[in-house]
């Protein structure tokens, strides 16, 4: 038996369908608003509206829950490796051992990149920021690889699919190779996906370098806890791009200009300033969560709180516990940890932070791994981007997929100025 929601709207009601999810959360359905009412429904930032329904991952920001596909984060972030959870979203099932090694070696005989294009990377300042560089260059991807860009042909998707998988290591590393000013190196057929990225960024041609098996993993966490999260910023600007039928490499360049916004993917990042900021200045623990509190200037406490989880984040758990064990790995006596763990007890025993949910979140711990490791604080939301991808190849395939897909295109209310009558340039107030 079918529900519905009741609208009494300027004395005119209408039934509107609910539509109720795997989990129970329930949408309604309001297609037939305007057509049967005139009106439109305001939701700035769309907090409370439904873009689509999919199948890819879930989020129960409540309880603290993140599934892809219906596995949980915890038991995916233990148990696979970040191609396996590629594989995974992409396709629906986790891969069999057969499929998995094909799918790795499709990837794997994919991170070159064409000739033609590693020069382009020569037209970038030095100081050019790698997303701006990484957005560019995979937009440019349809240039090179024009033979499959149409979006309704499911070969032409699959092969553009393992190309921008493969592809953004190389092209991230070569972001950093360019701004040091070193030469480009080539992925090796003898290291896995995380090996190679981490070779191509640190390796030169005189000396070579050995992915330790804990930084690879580590790398390779913070890319599975990353790989997709419902409905964000991104994700719905690649969904929305891509509705207009534009390639995938045009939807995926808006996503990856989408995710260098600070309020996005450039928050590990602050975490890893504010930490500083804490280091530098002298700060106590104690005293910099009473400014938070108090709202001073120039204070603010980053990597705590989400737009979605009102509980801890299921994923900075996972990487507090991956954290330590790099630190350990490569001997770094962080103070920045220190710092971070001092934060996190006081602020989760602290009623005013735990009053307003304010939990640590995934950009809590990930920055400081990062940063152990070597990688370049500008770099972080490149690597955020890495592990996004197949999130974003998802969900754009499977609205492409959905019979019902339109062009997406929000309505308005318009609050400007009425009707009005066309006045000579030389009759117009000069006040």
């Amino acid at each position: 038996m079918s529900e519905y929601a009741t609208l009494t709207i300027r004395g005119k009601t209408i039934k509107l369908p609910l539509i109720v999810g795997t989990e129970g959360e329930v949408g309604i359905d309001i297609a037939s608003l305007r057509g049967e009412t005139g009106a439109v429904t305001i939701d700035p930032g769309y907090g409370n509206t439904g873009s689509c329904e999919s199948e890819v991952s879930f989020v129960d920001g409540e309880k603290g829950y993140l599934r892809y596909r219906g596995y949980t984060i915890e038991e995916l972030a233990e148990k696979s490796t970040f191609l396996e959870v590629a594989f995974l979203l992409l396709r629906g099932e986790l891969p069999t051992e057969d499929e998995l090694a094909s799918f790795t070696r499709d990837i794997l005989d994919n991170m070159t990149l064409h000739e033609s294009l590693r020069q382009f990377f020569g037209a970038f300042p030095r100081d050019a920021h790698p997303m701006a560089v990484a957005g560019a260059v995979i937009g440019s991807l349809s240039t090179f690889y024009p033979e499959s860009m149409d979006p309704r042909n499911l070969d032409e998707v699959r092969e553009s699919t393992r190309r921008l998988i493969a592809k953004l290591p190389t092209i991230a590393a070569y972001s950093y190779k360019h701004s040091k000013g070193q030469a480009f190196m080539y992925p090796s057929s003898d290291l896995n996906y995380v090996g190679n990225f981490l070779h191509m960024m640190f390796a030169t041609p005189y000396r070579a370098y050995e992915p330790d098996p804990v930084v690879e993993r580590a790398m390779d966490l913070i890319f599975i806890l990353h790989a997709d999260h419902e409905q964000n910023c991104s994700t719905a600007t690649v969904r929305m791009v891509g509705s207009s039928q534009a390639n995938l490499f045009a939807s995926i360049s808006a996503g990856v200009h989408a995710l260098w916004g600070p309020l996005h993917g450039g928050a590990n990042q602050s975490v890893i300033e504010m930490l500083h900021q804490i280091q530098d200045e002298g700060l106590d623990a104690k005293q910099f969560l009473e400014d938070v509190k108090n709202k001073k200037a120039g204070i603010r406490l980053m990597g705590f709180g989400h737009r979605v989880y009102k509980n801890y984040d299921p994923r900075a758990k996972i990487l507090k516990k991956s954290c330590a064990e790099v630190l350990d790995r490569l001997g770094v006596d962080s103070p920045l940890l220190e710092i971070a763990a001092r934060l996190e007890e006081m602020a989760l025993n602290d009623e005013y932070f735990v009053q307003r949910k304010l939990y640590p979140n995934v950009d809590f711990y990930s920055g400081i791994i990062l940063q152990a490791i070597g990688i370049p604080l500008h770099m972080f939301t490149v690597i955020f981007a890495m592990g996004r991808m197949p999130g974003w190849l998802a969900q754009w395939r499977e609205m492409n997929a959905n019979p019902k897909n339109r062009i997406n295109r929000p309505r308005q209310i318009y609050t400007g100025q009425g009707k009005r009558s066309y006045v000579p340039i030389g009759q117009r107030d000069t006040k």
